[in-house]
């Protein structure tokens, strides 16, 4: 699993990947302007894993999948860069809290940003 921000495509889907003997599908969520964007590559292996992918924003994408008895919740953030208005990233990290709440505190979660 690999999570990539500045996807740069417009909309949201999902899109298979071809690796030197190995697949990997990507789940983005872009934006309007061809700017931001964040995504996850998962393998083939899990694909069948994921039970669900919530986009909030071209700059936040939960990503949820059982493995074993477990349900992960994996997040990818892209934060405003240092010179964007306050504003700006206060309703980013106002955004990431309100959905990281949401996770039970018994279930896994992780928050991935680069």
């Amino acid at each position: 699993m690999a999570c990539v921000q500045e996807v740069r495509w417009r909309g949201s889907g999902c899109r298979l990947f071809d690796a030197i003997g190995k697949r990997y599908k990507l789940f983005w969520m872009g934006s309007k302007a061809n700017t931001d964007g964040v995504g996850i590559f998962v393998a083939e292996k899990w694909v069948d894993s994921v039970v669900s992918v919530e986009r909030h924003s071209e700059k936040a994408l939960v990503l949820k999948m059982v493995l074993g008895d477990c349900l992960l919740n994996i997040f990818t953030v892209y934060a405003p860069h240092s010179g964007k208005p306050d504003e700006k990233k206060e309703r980013f990290w106002n955004e990431v809290f309100h959905f990281v709440s949401y996770v039970p505190q018994k279930k896994w979660w992780y928050l991935l940003e680069t």
